[in-house]
């Protein structure tokens, strides 16, 4: 069926073949430089950094660069997110793992609304059906990011409802090049990077290996081993190909349990391991192969095929708020209060899940004259098949990590895209973006043992052979417009469709029955402002709505919501607000060879239940969604000597937070719910480059002055900030 539909849409591209070959000789391009052609990566980017305005990007957009991250030095991605307007990064357990995003007062909880790409390419779980980020790209071996936000998602997809996110690893190097990067800190803290590539002739590479670990990381100890390499080969003048390869491999104490609210607010038990043989191994192995084949100056297509598998078996202590039958001995908390004691269980919950993802992705780029105007036009077709299988098996013992299966299931899915966006150039000034996007998402549930009602009893397990399957199909419009007021200031606004389709889990139960769960749809609207002032002042401004018809509400485990399973079609909710982002060098405007900047991004939002929407008796309509922060800004001060030196001082603040759907301000007594408290955070940072050699040192105060906070309440209880700490970092490139 797959296959039929792919060659229909290849003999539809013929004719575009056709117009594109004539327009060839009426259009004057730019001809294709076969050095640049050598040293360039055939590879997905989302942005992209060589217009400083970004003028051809529909939406609010942000770069984070090589520099950046060597000016930060930071110790997770999540510390680089803050500092985009609209994202709200959640820790969970401090050291990064597990990345929670949310963009404009989304649920931030395992950054299911946000597409996650590596060089493009996708790497959520199963990016249809489970798109959670259990598996997060080690900031330290990055060489940026790219954030977009807008109408120009809808060339990625199938997430376009709250942003992209795609990380993105150095290229090939042109020549002989080596790089050593190592930091530490406290409490066995450390990471080294290593990395060396070359070019000969017509083809390079670069090989790099990561090893980060910590002993006592807050509540988290782990292990990480990253090696991966990218191999590029300019096959002729007009084509190359790009291979990229990866292992990862993970090992862990992470863990659902939290702190009971008694256990908080009594103090000294903040990094408590309350589940000491909690053990999470992740590894994951990916491949991608890109070929980009120029068939003239006017077309330009770019196949990319990509696989990969992660085994996520998680080993979880099970507990229980009231004494159980089973009780280890163990107990935290006050037992005297209801649900303030957390009662160690002498078994385990070994949730163990592994998934496989397979694409393919044929992209053609063509310039052509419509209506006697400079047109580019992006379309393409996408092939994703992913599968998932799970088995939940319980262990006799708190550290079993085997035992007797109660569940387990197989899911898989099998995703069609075909998209297309046409840029047309009305003016010198103004263009405009006008696409589409097809999503075809065919899954299915296939339940081998699991839970069920067997003559009036509940919790029946035994074998079975439960197969049930479903569909969903959308057509994603988008459309936005930039206009070059000069060419320091541009102005641009889009509108497009929103759309996550239904997680294959929840949207049919464990009996094979079809919940109707329905697809998460919004309309999205974008009005801003870029400027760029000679470097002196850079800013961009967005004012934005996301409107909901549908918003899937999550109340699983990792969201904190244990009285239901899965996610629940939400109604319709509103978002709207304000963003503001700027970097003003006073070093650029006085002419000097120092610079002395300050740099913000604020964000101003509301995010409410627009609809009626009732839990029990209350109805929550004008109520604020969980963990959407009505404010949040990110500001710094900062210098760069001309002899090397740097210093940087950056503060962070997150406004209050509802933590449940009925906006509960007193504290639960198992501190799953209850308001989260303001903070704001500071940082310090003083770097220096030492002149004669291209190596820097970088000194890093995390939380300078040891603010307490509670960063979470999910999963399983309070999630308290990590407390000040100082790494030192050094960067040696040659």
């Amino acid at each position: 069926m797959h296959m039929r539909k792919l060659s229909v849409l290849y003999l539809a591209f013929l004719p575009l073949f056709a117009v594109a070959q004539k327009a060839e000789n009426e259009v004057l391009l730019k001809k294709i430089n076969n050095d640049s052609l050598s040293y360039e990566m055939p590879q997905v980017t989302v942005v992209g950094t060589k217009d400083k305005l970004f003028s051809r990007v529909p939406g609010s957009v942000s770069i984070v660069t090589k520099k950046d991250l060597l000016q930060l030095n930071p110790l997770t991605v999540n510390e680089v997110l803050r500092k985009i307007t609209g994202l709200n990064v959640v820790d969970e357990e401090g050291a990064g793992l597990r990345v929670n995003i949310g963009i404009r007062g989304l649920d931030p909880d395992r950054s299911r609304s946000v597409l996650m790409l590596e060089d493009g390419v996708p790497i959520a779980l199963n990016p249809y059906g489970e798109p959670e980020m259990y598996f997060t790209p080690a900031i330290d071996k990055m060489a940026g990011l790219e954030i977009l936000k807008g109408s120009g998602q809808i060339l990625f997809g199938p997430q376009t409802i709250g942003g992209v996110v795609n990380f993105f690893t150095a290229d090939p190097p042109s020549e002989s090049q080596t790089r050593i990067k190592l930091n530490g800190g406290d409490n066995g803290l450390f990471s080294s990077f290593i990395s060396h590539g070359n070019t000969f002739g017509k083809t390079g590479f670069i090989i790099s290996y990561l090893h980060k670990r910590a002993d006592n990381l807050g509540t988290a100890a782990f292990s990480i081993h990253d090696l991966s390499a990218k191999i590029k080969l300019q096959t002729s003048e007009k084509s190359n190909l790009g291979l990229k390869i990866g292992f990862y491999d993970e090992i862990s104490n992470s863990t659902y349990v939290g702190l009971t609210q008694n256990l908080y607010d009594n103090g000294g038990q903040d990094f408590l391991r309350i589940a000491p043989e909690d053990r999470l191994p992740i590894r994951r192995y990916n491949a991608s192969l890109t070929h980009q084949l120029f068939l003239n100056n006017n077309i330009k297509l770019q196949t990319t095929a990509f696989a990969y598998t992660i085994t996520r078996n998680w080993q979880r202590q099970e507990f229980s708020f009231t004494r159980p039958n089973d009780f280890s001995g163990v107990v935290y908390g006050d037992t005297n209060i209801p649900n303030g004691a957390l009662y160690l269980r002498n078994t385990t919950g070994n949730r163990n899940r592994q998934f496989e993802v397979v694409g393919i992705e044929p992209k053609l780029n063509i310039k052509h004259l419509l209506f006697n105007k400079e047109n580019v036009l992006e379309t393409g077709v996408r092939f994703i098949y992913e599968r998932a299988n799970e088995q939940f098996i319980i262990g006799a013992k708190p550290d079993a990590s085997s035992g007797n299966i109660r569940d387990n299931e197989i899911r898989t899915g099998r995703a069609f895209s075909l998209y297309a966006q046409n840029k047309i150039d009305i003016t010198s000034k103004l263009n405009i973006n006008i696409g589409a996007r097809l999503e075809n998402y065919d899954y299915n549930r296939e339940i081998l043992r699991g839970r069920f009602r067997v003559n009036g009893v509940n919790n029946v397990v035994r074998d079975t052979s439960v197969l049930a399957s479903s569909n969903t199909l959308a057509f994603i419009p988008g459309a936005g417009l930039n206009y070059n007021l000069s060419d320091k200031i541009n102005l641009f606004a889009g509108a497009h469709k929103g759309f996550a389709p239904p997680r294959v889990k929840d949207a049919i139960t464990s009996e094979g029955i079809a919940l109707n769960l329905d697809a998460e749809l919004s309309t999205n609207y974008e009005l801003g402002s870029r400027f760029n002032f000679n470097e002196v002042l850079t800013a961009e401004i967005t004012a934005f709505v996301m409107d909901f018809q549908n918003q899937i509400i999550p109340v699983s485990q990792s969201s904190g919501n244990l009285n239901a399973t899965g996610l629940v079609n939400g109604g319709q909710t509103l978002h709207q607000g304000l963003e503001l982002g700027f970097k003003f060098d006073f070093g650029k405007l006085l002419n000097s060879k120092n610079s002395f900047y300050i740099e913000n991004s604020s964000t101003f939002q509301k995010s409410v239940y627009s609809g009626d929407r009732f839990v029990g008796n209350a109805n929550l309509k004008n109520l604020s969604l969980p963990y959407a922060p009505n404010k949040m800004i990110w500001t710094a001060l900062g210098t760069n000597l001309n002899n090397g030196f740097g210093a940087r001082v950056s503060g962070n603040f997150i406004d209050n937070q509802f933590t449940d759907e009925i906006n509960s301000i007193t504290p639960s007594a198992n501190g799953r719910t209850g308001q989260i408290d303001s903070r704001f955070i500071i940082d310090g940072n003083l770097s220096y480059k030492l002149p004669k050699i291209n190596a820097n040192i970088n000194i890093a105060a995390k939380n300078l002055t040891d603010q307490r906070y509670i960063s979470s309440r999910r999963p399983e209880g309070i999630r308290v900030g990590l407390p000040r700490l100082i790494t030192l970092g050094f960067d040696y490139t040659f």
